[in-house]
């Protein structure tokens, strides 16, 4: 426990860090990888470039900061975070490290402003958050560990089967090397993936979705070829130009807050964009493959019909389930998809469309995909009076804030 005197101190410098967060954070990794570069094997290089990694860091910081006397508010946050460490292989060791480098990061960047009872509040603080986050992975450890099928680290997988599912997005499907059980899932986790490609000097860890319903036999990951752009995936070209039938991957155990309530009878909608629609379609399938009877609305949202993954599936489920609805948005329809009438709107997922379909308002709402179309969808939702706790989301990496007054659109 803090002392008030600590704080105090610590609340105090909630104005600099709203201020000063992203800078602090930047150095701090800066002067983390300088030191300790073996690092670069777990941390995600490309979140870096983007400055999506310190942007999450600097809001993680300042949560902390804004709520020090009462953590337990931040409680679902650290799970979030915590789970993301032990799919990565996060370690105890691993915190003074960073906690070091952290208090050098404030020094640099505050300067004289960074006091020495500032830095030793600073101290003690970190110290009270990573023994929480300590706790918290020690047991999800022991958990991937111990549940049935489950294994320490990452393991030996062979992708099965390779599926190309739409212009950008394939499937590959990955069964242990040693013929052994697998653990189960819940709809809407996903696995971190350990990847050394040739010529790269550090490992590259990602994370994917599982993309099917929980099974004995098979992960399926579905993943969007990132080729294009001032950042392309290096992972996921490598993963759709060199990944095929027979090549080994490493694999850890299924992780994630984010997954559907198996338990509840409420109606469910899935809205997703883009290969946002992953994790949905491993709900949408759980749904199936268990016979629930709950009312389900899949709404996706599509360049057109040759980036649209898994439509004729979800079709198919469409057509001949009665409590299964489907509705497609496509941005830019091509002339053969007007042609079909394939798609339900032109242009975006907006409030005035979402309304005319007349959802259930006591339904629990989840979505996925780019940050711009996630902070749209957060908007309409509480436009549309669907209370927090019925509004569930995922990003694609380091978290975001999705803010109720962004008006971008879907």
């Amino acid at each position: 426990m803090l002392d008030q005197k600590t704080i105090d101190i610590i609340k105090s410098t909630v104005p600099v860090l709203e201020i000063h967060g992203k800078e602090i954070t930047t150095r701090f990794y800066n002067n983390l990888f300088t030191k300790h570069p073996e690092l670069l094997n777990i941390f995600n290089h490309a979140n870096q470039k983007k400055g999506r990694q310190q942007t999450a860091l600097a809001n993680a910081v300042y949560a902390a900061a804004a709520h020090i006397d009462k953590l337990e508010a931040i409680l679902p946050a650290v799970k979030q975070i915590a789970q993301k460490h032990r799919s990565l292989g996060i370690q105890p060791e691993h915190y003074p490290i960073v906690g070091e480098n952290l208090l050098i990061a404030i020094k640099e960047v505050l300067g004289d402003a960074a006091t020495p009872e500032i830095l030793e509040a600073w101290g003690k603080a970190y110290g009270v958050i990573a023994d929480a986050f300590i706790g918290v992975e020690r047991e999800m450890y022991e958990k991937a560990e111990e549940q049935h099928g489950g294994w320490k680290g990452f393991r030996d997988f062979v992708v099965d089967r390779v599926e190309e599912e739409s212009s950008v997005i394939t499937s590959f499907y990955l069964i242990p090397a040693d013929r052994k059980s697998i653990a189960s899932y819940k709809p809407g986790q996903y696995i971190s993936i350990k990847f050394q490609i040739e010529g790269e000097e550090y490992t590259h860890i990602r994370q994917y979705s599982l993309s099917d319903a929980p099974n004995e036999e098979y992960y399926r990951i579905s993943v969007k070829k990132e080729s294009l752009g001032d950042f392309p995936g290096k992972v996921s070209v490598h993963l759709h130009d060199h990944i095929k039938e027979g090549c080994m991957l490493q694999v850890s155990a299924p992780a994630g807050e984010f997954y559907l309530d198996e338990e509840s009878t409420s109606s469910v909608v899935l809205l997703s964009g883009g290969v946002g629609q992953t994790p949905m379609m491993s709900m949408l399938n759980s749904v199936i493959k268990s016979k629930a009877v709950r009312q389900v609305t899949f709404i996706h949202a599509a360049i057109d019909s040759t980036h649209h993954a898994f439509k004729d599936h979800v079709q198919k489920i469409a057509s001949e389930h009665d409590n299964i609805k489907s509705y497609v948005v496509y941005e830019k329809p091509l002339e053969q998809d007007k042609n079909q009438k394939s798609f339900d709107k032109e242009g975006f997922v907006n409030e005035e469309w979402l309304r005319g379909l007349a959802l259930d308002p006591k339904a629990d709402y989840y979505f996925c995909g780019p940050v711009p179309f996630m902070k749209a969808l957060y908007r309409i939702l509480k436009n549309l009076n669907i209370p927090e706790n019925q509004i569930h989301f995922e990003f694609f990496g380091p978290a975001a804030e999705l803010s109720e007054q962004d008006t971008v659109n879907a």
